[in-house]
């Protein structure tokens, strides 16, 4: 409990100033800065640098070495704009939407939102991914958002604060399926991030790029049981630092004696791959994401 003070205290003493430095700098230089620490980051965490080169090498294999390497600086550069951004959320404006923000495909979101019955919002760790918690809010859709609370509760209790800025709810995955329910019944839409790693007696076994993946079944069973309208939405970053906010169409997954949650959430799953390889560079390869031996 004391060690765990003692980091909070040094993690606070780094983030609180850099945060505030970060969110008086226009934009442009903001991420040209956060870009810049991203790409510090890349060349000194060489153990999170390891296992992103492996993690892309074998989902990858036709990557020669020093594509995987430019890849991989490429997805540290993202992450620290991705910083970057998320600690100026709440600074967006009605006027970004037009500027900053290129949705395609509302159409499909209004349709999953017109059923009635709450949305199941899916997308993963891609692109900028908390984009959503300003975006869809100010476009009128009613969104709250699964989020994992942070260790440190000072920081944690600031970016809830940004995330919520713009009227969505965090909800703790902790206690994921309750709090999910709960906002669905309320007619809202629910984003769901379910491309990490969940421990044997939380998770089922699913093909994630060719190797198998621990993977919340949560949301395929929700889905399944309540036939809740189910969205894929994925934001990329552009050159320009615009993002193409990208919905595909709704679905409901059957809920039939030959349809099982395992295989539902190895389709959820394959749909995240699918939005994964459209650019490789955007996606969270240093997270530890594939630790079974075997399939189910």
């Amino acid at each position: 409990m004391k060690n765990r003070t003692l980091k909070n205290f040094f993690e606070n003493a780094l983030f609180f100033p850099l945060s505030f430095i970060i969110r008086l700098l226009p934009r442009k230089a903001a991420l040209s800065f956060g870009g810049g620490l991203g790409r510090v980051l890349g060349c000194l965490m060489s153990t999170k640098r390891r296992i992103a080169m492996e993690n892309m090498g074998q989902a990858f294999p036709e990557f020669s070495e020093s594509e995987l390497r430019q890849r991989v600086d490429a997805m540290f550069v993202h992450i620290g704009k991705g910083v970057v951004e998320m600690l100026r959320l709440d600074l967006f404006t009605q006027e970004d939407v037009d500027k900053i923000f290129f949705p395609t495909g509302l159409e499909n979101l209004q349709e999953a939102y017109d059923y009635d019955r709450g949305v199941i919002l899916l997308s993963g760790h891609v692109g900028f991914w908390e984009i959503g918690t300003f975006l869809l809010p100010t476009l009128g859709f009613p969104t709250d958002f699964v989020v994992k609370k942070m260790k440190n509760p000072q920081a944690d209790k600031y970016l809830t604060r940004l995330r919520e800025a713009a009227g969505g709810r965090c909800l703790d995955s902790k206690s994921g399926a309750r709090k999910i329910l709960r906002s669905l019944s309320e007619k809202k839409g629910v984003a769901v991030l379910i491309d990490q790693h969940r421990s044997s007696s939380e998770g089922v076994v699913v093909p994630f790029f060719g190797r198998p993946a621990s993977t919340t079944p949560i949301i395929a069973r929700l889905a399944m049981k309540y036939q809740i309208p189910v969205v894929p939405l994925f934001s990329y970053r552009r050159s320009d630092d615009c993002y193409d906010c990208q919905i595909q169409p709704m679905f409901f997954l059957k809920d039939e004696p030959e349809s099982s949650v395992e295989e539902n959430t190895a389709l959820l799953t394959a749909i995240i791959e699918e939005a994964i390889r459209k650019d490789v560079t955007q996606w969270l390869w240093l997270h530890r994401r594939w630790r079974c031996k075997k399939t189910n």
